[in-house]
């Protein structure tokens, strides 16, 4: 049976906390891969410092034009400092006309080339799903066939629940069920034309209708849910191993990436750690 998993780290590059997450979830635990910001501001130090000691560790362009400063001039995804400031509805909205996607490739090569300059990428996703959107996808898949990039998320998750009241009566939970619609949408929008310029993705996504809530547990029961299915299911984590003993949703997701018995788990149950240079073979 074909049964690998990948655990990705987003938002490599952002600060110094999500480096060391990447340093210690690689050396330490059960990550495979990371997904690495060219605006992130500890960008320079996760090129320099961490990705020469992570030698197996797959790494993505993590394109973002939702948070941070742009590396281009583009109007219509910024304010007048060159700040993002789009929301996902305006860039939804904003994708039908033709000088924002031209305004949106510009900055996507710019991202692309600034880290492939730095080290070798086999995959990219983005912050927020932006790339998700139909109409921005297509310039991503454009991309990804000219710098050879040969794999590309897609968000398509298995509906799943996991044994928390908690996790449930939050706000947070109605809004990922609603994310997850869309997103799911989007997929099968966008999986043809990965297949039609043979470009590899993932099956199944794990880190949507729990996001901000990503635990063990998570893993657990998205996995399980797929426990029948020959797949590639990658799960997305945002990890931070704070300085100052910070504790938040981040630090829980640091904190399964150290988890054996979860890594036990994995193994039991049939699927294969991996990242995306060797699922992709």
């Amino acid at each position: 049976m074909y049964k690998k998993f990948i655990l990705n780290a987003d938002d490599f590059g952002m600060s110094h906390a999500f480096n060391r997450a990447v340093l210690k979830g690689y050396q330490q635990g059960i990550l495979t891969s990371a997904s690495i910001c060219a605006n992130g501001e500890a960008f320079e130090q996760a090129i320099n410092e961490v990705i020469s000691q992570c030698s197996d560790l797959s790494i993505g362009v993590h394109l973002n034009i939702i948070e941070g400063k742009s590396l281009t001039k583009a109007p219509m995804l910024t304010d007048e400092n060159g700040i993002f400031n789009n929301g996902y509805g305006a860039l939804i909205l904003k994708s039908y006309n033709k000088e924002f996607l031209k305004q949106v490739e510009q900055e996507f090569r710019a991202q692309i080339e600034k880290i492939k300059s730095k080290t070798n990428v086999d995959h990219i996703d983005s912050h927020v799903h932006t790339h998700a959107i139909p109409n921005i996808f297509k310039i991503v898949v454009k991309l990804a066939k000219e710098y050879n990039i040969p794999y590309v998320r897609t968000q398509f998750e298995h509906p799943y629940l996991i044994p928390s009241i908690k996790k449930h009566l939050t706000i947070a939970y109605p809004i990922n069920l609603i994310k997850i619609i869309l997103l799911n949408t989007f997929t099968l929008i966008n999986k043809p034309l990965l297949k039609k310029n043979n470009l590899k993705t993932n099956d199944y996504l794990i880190g949507v209708g729990y996001t901000s809530m990503m635990d063990d547990k998570t893993i657990f029961y998205g996995l399980k849910a797929l426990i029948k299915k020959n797949c590639l299911a990658e799960a997305l984590i945002h990890p931070c191993d704070y300085d100052d003993n910070k504790i938040d949703h981040h630090t829980a997701e640091f904190e399964l990436t150290q988890n054996k018995n979860l890594k036990k788990y994995i193994s039991e149950i049939g699927f294969e750690l991996s990242n995306h240079k060797n699922a992709i073979l």
